[in-house]
């Protein structure tokens, strides 16, 4: 059974964005949508991405997120 999710990703290391976006394109079939938001003054970028997928699969990419260098990342599951 799918579930919806958001996860809210922050990015402060820029050299994390090229496999953050690999990651995203993995999981491209369960994405309904993203958004980012550069935030100049504090020198780091917000992500938002709502899901359409398995809890399995939101977990996986979660993790994922959250293990590359300089980037945090939450998640609400309804």
């Amino acid at each position: 059974m799918n579930r919806i999710a958001l996860i809210g990703v922050i990015v402060e290391d820029y050299s994390s964005v090229i496999k953050l976006n690999e990651f995203l394109h993995e999981y491209r079939d369960y994405i309904i949508g993203r958004q980012g938001i550069p935030y100049k003054a504090r020198t780091l970028n917000i992500i938002s991405i709502a899901l359409d997928a398995p809890l399995d699969t939101i977990n996986a990419l979660n993790g994922k997120l959250g293990s590359l260098k300089g980037v945090s990342s939450k998640c609400i599951i309804q």
